[in-house]
């Protein structure tokens, strides 16, 4: 198996280069409970324990929104140009 990836033309991508990929135009939706919603999203207060909500997260994993559905999380992301990818 290869796990070298390249960037045509310019050689393989540096760990910075891969860390940062599909930053700003990829996001990905994944399914939380509302105690991990509380860790990503320190700024929402009182969530009941146990929920299950949807997080939109940036190509790097950063918490974009949170959702009470998928749909919304995924409209959410066309609404700001992002593409979503599946996760698995």
């Amino acid at each position: 198996m290869n796990n070298h990836l390249e960037n045509p033309g310019l050689g393989p991508l540096t760990a910075d280069q891969f860390a940062h990929l599909g930053e700003g135009a990829i996001a990905y939706v994944r399914p939380i409970k509302s105690e991990e919603a509380q860790a990503l999203f320190p700024q929402i207060e009182g969530l009941e324990p146990g929920l299950q909500l949807f997080a939109l997260l940036g190509a790097n994993g950063d918490p974009i929104v949170l959702a009470d559905s998928k749909d919304a999380a995924v409209a959410n992301a066309w609404e700001h140009k992002l593409a979503t990818v599946s996760v698995h």
